[in-house]
């Protein structure tokens, strides 16, 4: 087959089809079975042609093979080469085939005929073929069978083809839905996210006890004044990005961020009975990575961002806002409550309330620092959580708990279970 303008998009157009070296099929053994019989021959090849060799599908009358043959050696590469049925009936007297090996040696071929497979785009991707071991000719009402024939190949080529192409979107959808549900599982819990695709929608809950943790970064105002907007968000997110690898670390649910203040919660969605806990443990590994941020910051003689936390522990509401732009946020008094212990706090410090310091005193040291008057509530006990008591820590500075921490650790009061 001589080689065309078009043999590149032949060969692409080929290859879409994933058949060559592929393994025997019975639709298209039948044929080739079918074929040897209407035509009366004692073989039948169907075998596809790429730019050097021809790939046997199916052999019928002769040994069981995958191996290819180079195009020069047989006569399929010009059969292939036309637009209709060729028929050579003494392969010895026509010069393109006499010199062959298959007709000069063994096997002795002397009859050859064969169908080009061309598909709808008119590109030719291999023959369909009898061929017999004396001179001999064949019927019209034979040469229209094996054109019929060889379009039926074309059409189990356009199946499979089809089939690969619905395999392939199959296998795309599934990895975008895997990827989607990735991505919702980054932005929802994983309670919230299954009820969003199977109704979606996502009934409010309301929550006996739940533990609200504000984060602040002090004076980021006039950090920002002196930094280059792509420098500042790089800076934020590496921060965001810690923050939320020790939320999640301590089982606290990422709610959101407000510019440079950060919000995430114990209890929820999930019920547990450990959420204060959990939420003082994680203020303080979260004070901890920004002091060990800043100390590499000075050595570069960086600015320092200073972290202010607050904590408090209450009933809240929680469920998903919006329409267009889903939000999974919790409202009540906790949530306002945790935002004043952090506005009242202090440069580097944990500031909490009451109620997380009457639930967590055995593990925990504290300071007491008085109250704060909160309009509609009246005076508001508020505690600096220094550390982890010395017997229960591992390091000496009281971040990090040690295994009698969790062995003596004593959880919350049993709480109601979440309701609709």
């Amino acid at each position: 087959m001589a080689v065309s303008d078009r043999e590149a998009e032949r060969l692409a157009a080929l290859r879409a089809y994933d058949v060559l070296g592929s393994d025997p099929e019975r639709p298209y053994d039948e044929i080739t079975e079918l074929a040897a019989q209407i035509a009366q021959c004692p073989a039948s090849i169907i075998s596809f042609m790429d730019d050097s060799h021809l790939w046997p599908k199916a052999l019928y009358g002769m040994p069981p093979s995958k191996a290819p043959l180079p195009r020069e050696m047989f006569m399929c590469s010009t059969a292939a080469a036309g637009a209709d049925l060729l028929i050579v009936e003494d392969l010895t007297k026509d010069s393109r085939f006499s010199h062959l090996p298959v007709v000069t040696g063994p096997p002795h071929l002397r009859f050859y005929s064969g169908m080009p497979l061309i598909n709808a785009e008119g590109y030719s991707l291999g023959s369909l073929c009898v061929v017999d071991f004396k001179p001999r000719g064949i019927t019209f009402e034979q040469g229209e069978a094996l054109r019929r024939l060889g379009r039926q190949v074309v059409t189990l080529l356009e199946l499979r083809r089809s089939l690969l192409q619905l395999h392939q979107t199959k296998n795309e959808l599934q990895e975008q839905r895997e990827k989607s549900e990735r991505l919702l599982g980054k932005i929802f819990p994983t309670s919230v996210t299954h009820d969003l695709k199977e109704d979606q929608r996502v009934a409010a809950r309301f929550y006996n006890s739940a533990t609200i943790l504000f984060a602040d970064f002090v004076g980021f105002t006039k950090l920002a004044e002196n930094m280059a907007p792509k420098e500042l968000i790089e800076q934020l997110d590496g921060f965001f990005s810690g923050l939320d690898e020790i939320a999640e670390r301590h089982g606290l649910e990422m709610l959101k961020t407000i510019g440079d203040a950060y919000m995430c919660a114990g209890g929820i969605p999930d019920m547990n009975r450990t959420h204060t806990v959990d939420s003082c443990l994680a203020a303080l590994e979260m004070q901890h990575l920004i002091a060990r941020m800043n100390r590499d910051r000075a050595k570069f003689r960086l600015p320092a961002w200073d972290l202010r936390v607050g904590l408090h522990t209450g009933p809240v509401i929680a469920g998903v806002v919006g329409r267009r732009k889903y939000i999974y946020d919790v409202w009540g008094d906790a949530v306002n409550i945790a935002a004043r212990m952090e506005s009242a706090g202090a440069l580097g410090k944990i500031n909490v309330s009451e109620q997380v310091y009457h639930r967590t005193k055995e593990l925990f040291e504290f300071e007491p620092r008085g109250s704060l008057d909160a309009k509609n509530k009246g005076p508001l006990e508020m505690y600096f959580l220094l550390r982890i008591k010395a017997g229960l820590a591992k390091d000496p500075d009281g971040y990090f708990p040690n295994e009698a921490f969790f062995s003596t650790r004593e959880s919350p009061p049993r709480d109601l279970e979440p309701t609709a």
